[in-house]
């Protein structure tokens, strides 16, 4: 059994962004705070034992959030690197499993969260959130997967493990993950906001 307590959450702020313009879509105002807060303030209550951003230019105080943050200078090289380097930021003693979350999925839950570590069996676990069609994010990694976590490379990150995982499906909602503008302002459309333009 993998608890809260003996788990590091590695957060996940550090991309090209390509798809979305030339704003910084963490900074992004939605329901009254940043798009990259949303996770930070759903999981505050989830006691993990530490917390790690890793993050590149993004200007968001994810430190006065209790997370040690982590830069990565080259966010071009792919979400592997970034796993990489919050797991190398994670280990430690009593670690005994990372929760991976992204940044730019606002609408994630600590009730799907807590699932996940119902679902998880012992150090081999992997366990990811499902919307019913794909596993993703925010997903779960027993220490026994902290080699293979460290050795991927590209853009693909955990896809394979993932996808060989166990996968706990919740209601898509929960797992948007907000890649352009547009995927944004449907966002806000559901929530009867309007993106302000700048």
């Amino acid at each position: 059994m993998i608890e809260p307590e003996t788990t590091a959450l590695i957060l996940l702020a550090a991309g090209k962004s390509a798809r979305f313009g030339l704003s910084d879509k963490l900074t992004e105002t939605f329901l009254g705070q940043p798009l990259g807060m949303h996770v930070v303030t759903a999981l505050e209550a989830v006691p993990f034992a530490r917390r790690v951003v890793v993050r590149d230019g993004v200007r968001l105080d994810y430190a006065a959030r209790g997370y040690h943050e982590v830069p990565n200078s080259r966010p071009e090289r792919g979400l592997s690197l970034s796993l990489k380097m919050g797991v190398e930021a994670a280990r430690g003693p009593g670690i005994e499993a990372v929760l991976i979350a992204l940044a730019d999925m606002p609408r994630v839950t600590a009730a799907q969260i807590h699932r996940l570590f119902e679902a998880a069996t012992g150090p081999d676990t992997v366990v990811a959130s499902s919307d019913g069609v794909r596993p993703k994010p925010p997903a779960l990694f027993g220490a026994n997967r902290f080699d293979a976590l460290e050795t991927l490379e590209g853009d693909a990150g955990a896809r394979d493990l993932i996808l060989a995982g166990r996968h706990v499906v919740t209601h898509p909602d929960e797992l948007i993950d907000v890649d352009t503008e547009e995927e944004l302002d449907e966002l806000m459309a559901k929530f009867g906001q309007v993106r302000s333009q700048s």
